[in-house]
């Protein structure tokens, strides 16, 4: 099993590149200090040997990339393929499910934004294949911005900012790399300079919705919430009505409920086991004081969000749900659905949908 990447499809186009073996330089950060590094790199290298048939060495090494991280989805799943070309799938079904799992926890960018933030897991794998891409591949602007962009997924923009500064000295105001290049700046917090970078994108390309996404943001955070909500209902009527997903994210950002719930019904149709558009179906309708009927995740829903479900039941207590959101992005759904808006607005990262919405409640008391 393995888990889509926008990378390595693309990747796919590079004639020749995945077949030609080349002697790998090592794996120095194998004996680091640092966890996430030390693990990283003992996956990187489980998978060169799983490559070069070296099944019983890469399920070791993957073994104790798990240890070190066990949250490791794509470690787990290398590890289950390799007990599968062992001959061994009894063990390796409980291993792939696990990995299903945590990919299912692991809540990616909403789909009114980027592409690059639609992506889940390390993507160790990823980096290591652009890098290659670098050295085989001297001229034009792709694989720079693809490194930049396997960096920015994995939440690392400081490092992605340096590829797309490269990427636009090959290909001078490119719109689609000024534009990541402002959400780069936008993640390192320097909102003033994001814009820029956006206005430049747009100026070349008007009618991009992510790019009008990513400037509201932006905007948002430095408290222009006039210049955020332009952004975001423009996005909105360039958006298609064939993506109502997307468009219901818009809405629920402006905090106009009556406009995302017909878009949230539809993406329910759509994806019905996607947890998140019945929880946020279920707080439009709260929000619009409508009844809001059973209050029941999909089947199979991961361990999160369905506190959240629970809470919106009365079946779980305010307090428990909250000492049950592990991470700050879920502590600030939680705070959302208790009608904290204050708080959201003050603590919450200004790219989840929940900020904008809080900020825009906030404004609609004034």
């Amino acid at each position: 099993m393995s888990k889509p990447s926008f990378l390595r499809s693309a990747l796919e186009g590079a004639s020749g590149l995945w077949q030609k073996r080349v002697r790998h330089p090592g794996f120095p950060d194998v004996d680091a200090a640092d966890p996430e590094r030390r693990g990283q790199a003992l996956y990187r290298r489980g998978r060169y040997r799983m490559r070069a048939g070296e099944i019983e060495a890469a399920l070791e090494d993957f073994e104790r990339a798990i240890e070190l991280l066990p949250d490791f989805a794509e470690a787990i799943a290398s590890h289950a393929e390799c007990l599968d070309m062992l001959g061994r799938s009894g063990p390796a079904k409980p291993e792939y499910e696990k990995a299903r799992q945590l990919w299912a926890e692991d809540r990616g960018g909403t789909p009114d934004r980027s592409y690059v933030f639609r992506q889940q897991g390390r993507l160790t794998f990823e980096v290591e294949s652009y890098e290659l891409a670098l050295k085989r591949i001297k001229t034009g602007s792709f694989p720079l911005s693809a490194s930049g962009n396997a960096l920015l997924a994995r939440g690392k923009p400081e490092e992605a900012l340096r590829f797309y500064e490269q990427g636009l000295k090959v290909k001078e105001k490119d719109p689609a790399i000024l534009a990541l290049k402002g959400e780069a700046l936008s993640m390192l917090g320097r909102y003033r300079q994001a814009v820029d970078a956006f206005n430049a994108s747009l100026n070349g390309n008007p009618r991009a919705p992510e790019t009008l996404s990513g400037r509201a943001i932006a905007f948002a955070a430095m408290g222009r919430l006039d210049k955020a909500n332009d952004d975001w209902r423009r996005q909105f009527s360039l958006l298609p009505e064939t993506q109502s997903a997307a468009r219901a994210c818009v809405a629920l950002r402006l905090a106009d409920y009556e406009a995302a719930l017909p878009e949230l019904e539809r993406a329910i149709e759509k994806s019905p086991d996607d947890p998140y558009w019945r929880l946020y179906r279920l707080t439009a309708l709260k929000r619009l004081r409508r009844p809001l009927g059973a209050a029941l995740p999909p089947r199979g829903v991961a361990a999160w969000p369905r506190p959240l479900f629970d809470l919106l039941a009365g079946l779980s207590a305010a307090g428990d749900v909250l000492a049950a959101a592990t991470t700050e992005g879920r502590r600030a759904e939680v705070l959302f659905q208790m009608e904290r808006f204050r708080e959201v607005a003050e603590r919450a990262p200004p790219a989840m949908i929940e900020y904008a919405a809080a900020r825009n409640e906030l404004s609609q008391r004034r």
